[in-house]
């Protein structure tokens, strides 16, 4: 079953990229007490997650703030010391990831989807959500093939 808005975020095991290295977090702790706008990609480096999901986030950081975000997070199936290589060459200080290696978090939240034509294998899907001390308030999930809904700019207007 697909997550909703209204839903408590499953509680799983993440792992935070940091400059000391790998950090397992759990997800009901991390989003605990605080205003997060989540964004997933099927996997960082990919043509739209690098020329646009992620720069949008970057660049549109402060204005989510300013309207009561305390962090923004990007999420993947992908390893932490990927997503930290990511973020160093395409994102900000601005910017959290949390590595989904094995999936456990798309499929707690129902957003998976089959890379496999792609030889990426089971990925998650390109969507943001906006999440309220765990809760989810917003979520955004893009039809296949699509960068639409799931861009920091529709996040700011829904913010509104």
């Amino acid at each position: 079953m697909t997550i909703a808005v209204g839903d408590r975020l499953p509680d799983v095991t993440l792992v935070k990229a940091t400059a000391e290295g790998p950090e397992q977090v759990q997800s009901a702790d991390y989003f605990k007490g605080k205003t997060v706008a989540l964004f997933s990609v099927p996997g960082a480096f990919t043509p739209t997650c690098s020329a646009k999901h992620l720069p949008g986030f970057v660049e549109k950081a402060g204005e989510l703030k300013d309207k009561g975000v305390d962090e923004i997070v990007g999420t993947a199936v992908n390893d932490a010391f990927v997503m930290g290589a990511w973020n160093q060459a395409a994102g900000s200080q601005d910017i959290t990831m949390l590595a989904d290696g094995n999936g456990d978090f798309a499929e707690a939240v129902g957003l998976t989807m089959d890379g496999s034509g792609f030889g990426m294998g089971k990925r998650g899907q390109r969507y943001s959500m906006l999440v309220e001390d765990g809760v989810v308030k917003q979520l955004n999930v893009e039809a296949p093939g699509d960068f639409k809904v799931s861009s920091a700019d529709h996040m700011l207007s829904q913010m509104s």
